[in-house]
């Protein structure tokens, strides 16, 4: 440990100073300050929702308030269903006196006692025994100021939930979220699966990788960036309909909407097409939503819109040519680089032409699609992993759903051709070989596994951030991220 950190760890404010003297004050005196267990407690929801007065009920959770009167005292305390007063008396308790002296604001305290209702008509239990949880050796943040350093917020994520019930509730509906896609994809046939998180080559989507060192195997590896490659390969296997929710990495910046480590929900579905994946998409979102609010209808930047309804389908292209007056059919590397130019955005490093075609998507028309719509048909070039239109090669069947002006969702009809999927990752290596370190490479394990047979297939990813974020009517993903990405603090490192 570095000697910065230890000095920031051993000194103390006053408040800190006192909880510890405390502590130890309690310990010499023989009692368990941080015992194992507690058994028999009642969530203070459930005491309550079958409320009884004169009922003995055992309860437990953190102290929020105290109020000393004498021989009497007012605390309250909370766990993670409620909060809820009790009535500590001299007269009933013989460590009354150590009790109100050395209970801080913060600690855990388990007790039994008898419900009742005083004159102001507030539910209370009258205290007949107190154990020691928990000490809390530093002070809890403000209650009436808070925590208003949002950095503090984010990097204190736990002090961030003691504070505010409409954080804990924002991640209660995150994890309702994924609770009710389980649920809607269990019951369209799908089966959930594991697949690697490190990759021995990158791919599944264009971007840049984190990359790690396996030791014994002596071989550099990626931290994944989609699973994609490996669940069609499962359906080349045999398995007809699966999904995968967990982590991705992308060594990419940081916004409010990008993280470098994120959740994501892939499925695939053998015998389909993009068009069916589409339709899925809408009863999924509505089903979520339904469950995680009990409605179909969710808030965006400008109004509210019911998922129930089907959905507007927009071509790229047409988006091109009526925002950008571009064809980009037709339209030269040099007439993406004007339009750029005259919208005042950088150019990337690699100016490949997909690159142009996505960066001016990106900036000029997707920030304005905030009503949800799919938009479809991408150019061949930019979805290397993607079917061909047959009316149109040089587009495949490809959509992303966008609402409040970011991607929610996308999907296509999965390539199962090998002889073309080897043509399409030759020109993404083409692309690397000219900077863009975010093409993707060849993967002849990918190849030779296509080559033994893939029916027609099609695929979807949802970031479960982005979500719940729009479920929420959350700003940015750190605020639907338990514990974001954030730059190291000085003392992070030993």
């Amino acid at each position: 440990m570095c000697l910065v950190h230890y000095q920031r760890m051993t000194e103390f404010s006053d408040q800190e100073k006192t909880r510890r003297q405390r502590r130890q004050d309690l310990l010499a005196s023989g009692v368990d300050v941080y015992p194992a267990r507690f058994d028999g407690r009642q969530p203070i929801a459930d005491i309550l929702t079958h409320w009884k007065d004169g009922e003995t009920v055992i309860m437990a959770g953190r102290v929020r308030a105290i109020r000393v009167q004498g021989g009497s005292a007012f605390l309250r305390l909370e766990d993670e269903s409620g909060e809820l007063q009790v009535f500590l008396q001299k007269k009933e308790l013989e460590q009354f006196s150590t009790l109100t002296k050395q209970i801080d604001l913060g600690d855990f305290l388990g007790i039994s006692g008898q419900t009742f209702v005083t004159k102001r008509g507030e539910r209370t239990v009258d205290v007949r025994t107190v154990t020691w949880l928990s000490k809390a050796l530093r002070p809890l943040p403000s209650a009436w100021h808070g925590l208003a350093d949002v950095e503090t917020r984010f990097r204190y994520r736990e002090l961030d939930l003691i504070m505010s019930d409409d954080v804990r509730q924002v991640f209660r509906a995150r994890s309702a979220t994924v609770q009710a896609m389980r649920e809607f994809l269990d019951g369209a046939g799908f089966m959930e699966v594991e697949t690697p998180m490190l990759h021995p080559i990158v791919g599944g989507a264009n971007a840049k990788p984190f990359t790690t060192h396996h030791a014994a195997l002596h071989a550099d590896l990626y931290l994944r960036i989609a699973p994609e490659l490996y669940l069609k390969r499962l359906i080349v296997g045999g398995l007809g309909r699966v999904y995968e929710i967990g982590r991705n990495f992308r060594n990419e910046g940081i916004d409010r909407d990008h993280n470098p480590e994120f959740t994501m929900m892939e499925c695939y579905a053998s015998f389909t097409d993009y068009r069916w994946m589409m339709e899925l998409t809408e009863k999924m979102l509505a089903h979520i939503a339904k469950r995680v609010l009990g409605t179909t209808t969710i808030p965006l930047k400008e109004g509210t819109v019911d998922l129930t309804r089907p959905l507007p389908r927009l071509s790229y292209q047409q988006l091109f040519q009526e925002r950008l007056k571009l064809d980009i059919e037709t339209a030269s590397e040099t007439e993406f680089v004007s339009a750029m130019k005259h919208a005042k955005i950088d150019t990337p490093e690699a100016p490949t032409r997909p690159k142009l075609i996505d960066e001016l998507f990106k900036s000029e028309i997707r920030p304005t699609l905030i009503e949800p719509v799919f938009v479809i048909d991408y150019p061949t070039e930019m979805i290397p992993l993607a079917k061909k239109k047959l009316d149109n090669p040089n587009f495949v069947e490809c959509f992303q759903l966008l609402m409040n002006g970011t991607e929610v969702t996308k999907g296509f009809s999965e390539l199962n051709d090998p002889i073309d999927q080897r043509e399409r990752f030759n020109a993404q290596q083409s692309l690397r070989e000219t900077g863009d370190d975010e093409a993707q490479p060849i993967d002849e394990t990918y190849l030779r596994s296509l080559e033994y047979g893939m029916p027609p297939t099609s695929g979807l990813g949802i970031g479960i951030d982005r979500l719940t974020a729009i479920l929420t009517g959350q700003k940015t993903l750190k605020d639907v991220i338990l514990f974001p990405t954030l730059k190291p603090e000085p003392n992070d490192a030993s």
